[in-house]
């Protein structure tokens, strides 16, 4: 089992690094953080933008794989954002870990976009997956889709896909489908819930979706699998035994990494830096046996995402 933390950017850099490099000395086997205008549960605090904030965590750490949990078509194409995707690899070396998932909540409507049905935010993400995927593969990508459009987007210098492990993120069955057959790794949250045992049951139903549509993949038995137990009914932080039980059933619904949120001085996740670092020093090394995911033996990502037809997308040498 891997064990990551993610740390919340509403604090400055001066004060954010120490958190940064503290994760690290701690053991944690990765670190992210969110990608949002706004954060709906802390709408007035301070923010601070996701790929600047992985940039900076990179270079104050030397071997923790860093995160994005998780950017969204809200604001973005997939189109810069590979761009800068490229960039955060030059500057990080092979330490990122990409999540993607199809947004939510207020960040959907600051740019005065239209609301989207779930449908249609579920279609946009696909789409927004499959140009991001060929952005970062190929070079003279041209792409027309509904939603995203490219034309003659360069690459020089080769594919660096191989390099940037795409993690989808979905708890709905058909997200859930779309990461197993397209993705590098799956991310989940869970459904909201009204207590542990109903919470742990949905994300066992997403689980055997994810198991059932993995099968024949190839390396579909190494598929990694990230559980947040942020949104678990029951506060990861608030013991060991808390934490040590949340991480465990985890375990048992085959899940390869588990992600807690860094501890606070005020809501959401209050808790005193020195329980945080009492309580994992004895619940870490109990669980962090199982062997690390290797990008460089990802058979795990197939041939590839599917690519869209040659009227929507084409790729020339």
């Amino acid at each position: 089992m891997r064990i990551g933390v993610y740390i919340i950017p509403d604090h400055p850099w001066q004060q954010a690094q120490h958190e940064w490099r503290r994760a690290e000395e701690m053991g944690f086997d990765h670190a992210w953080t969110f990608d949002h205008l706004v954060w709906g549960s802390l709408p007035d605090n301070r923010w601070f933008s996701c790929i600047p904030t992985l940039t900076a965590a990179s270079l104050v750490t030397n071997r923790i794989p860093l995160g994005a949990f998780v950017i969204s078509p809200n604001f973005r194409h997939p189109v810069p954002l590979a761009r800068e995707l490229q960039t955060l690899l030059d500057i990080a070396g092979d330490r990122l870990l990409i999540g993607l998932g199809a947004g939510g909540t207020p960040d959907d409507l600051i740019l005065g976009q239209p609301p989207v049905t779930a449908r249609e935010r579920v279609d946009r993400f696909q789409e927004f997956v499959r140009l991001l995927d060929l952005a970062l593969t190929d070079d003279h990508v041209t792409f027309a889709g509904e939603y995203y459009s490219a034309i003659d987007m360069r690459l020089a210098g080769g594919s660096v896909r191989e390099r940037i492990p795409l993690l989808l993120a979905g708890n709905g069955p058909r997200s859930v489908r779309f990461a197993a057959r397209h993705g590098d790794g799956w991310i989940t949250t869970g459904t909201q819930a009204g207590n542990i045992e109903d919470w742990f049951a949905g994300v066992a139903r997403s689980v055997r979706i994810l198991d059932d549509t993995l099968t024949g993949r190839p390396g579909g038995d190494r598929f990694p699998r990230y559980l947040s137990l942020t949104w678990a009914p029951h506060d990861p932080l608030t013991s060991a035994g808390a934490l040590d039980d949340l991480i465990g059933r985890a375990a048992g619904l085959g899940f390869t990494d588990v992600v807690i949120p860094w501890p606070r001085t005020s809501r959401p996740h209050v808790a005193s830096m020195e329980t945080f670092e009492a309580t994992l020093a004895e619940v870490l090394p109990r669980w962090q046996v199982m062997p690390r995911f290797s990008r460089a033996s990802s058979s795990a990502r197939s041939a590839g995402f599917l690519r869209m037809s040659t009227s929507a997308a084409t790729s020339t040498p």
